[in-house]
């Protein structure tokens, strides 16, 4: 059995990091030996904050969006429009639609799309939750705003077959957004045009 080449922290810090999305076992040596380079405080500093997001942050139990606090600020809100709601993939969409500043209605995240390939199905998603909201009434129009790829369109073709005989107007945001893109990526002009000229589903 041959000697360990790296010190064992070092070696558990470079697969922690590998488990992470999109982080190869390069970067993930990078980063560890960057952080081994850095200030004292700047690894403890990275430490404190990973803490404190699982000790401080939890999901909103009316629209599963992160938050300090339950209910999230925008579904405690009483001057947003709770009859529409924006249903997007992931918290990072809502920081992209509220960026517009033009939207003023509620959010549900779904926390990721239907995926047959990487095995997620419409009960791994918090459709359910969303479609209790629905029939607790009130509700007059569901924006669906996953994004323009394959999954994202599975996904808003499912959403409007159980939304349809709930009574509520389903819309998808218009084609201001190419085919393919992601929402969080998008600049304000052209997801505030996808909004404004969004269509029935």
């Amino acid at each position: 059995m041959g000697s360990r080449v790296l010190p064992e922290p070092v070696e558990r810090l470079i697969e922690e990091f590998s488990r992470l999305p999109g982080i190869g076992p390069k970067t993930a040596s990078r980063l560890a030996f960057f952080l081994l380079r850095a200030p004292k405080n700047q690894a403890a500093q990275l430490a404190e904050a990973l803490q404190q997001l699982r000790e401080r942050i939890t999901f909103c139990e009316i629209c599963y969006n992160i938050s300090e606090t339950s209910p999230c600020p925008v579904c405690a809100d009483d001057t947003r429009d709770h009859g529409l709601i924006c249903v997007v993939e992931e918290p990072l969409d809502v920081v992209a639609v509220e960026r517009t500043r033009e939207f003023h209605g509620v959010y549900h995240v779904l926390h990721g799309v239907i995926s047959p390939v990487d095995g997620v199905g419409p009960e791994d998603l918090k459709i359910e939750p969303l479609l209790e909201r629905i029939r607790q009434g009130g509700v007059r129009e569901v924006i669906v705003a996953t994004n323009p790829n394959m999954e994202g369109e599975a996904t808003a073709m499912y959403l409007a077959q159980l939304l349809a005989p709930l009574g509520v107007r389903a819309t998808r945001l218009a084609r201001g957004l190419p085919m393919g893109s992601d929402l969080e990526y998008a600049d304000e002009i052209t997801l505030l045009r996808a909004l404004e000229g969004r269509r029935e589903i």
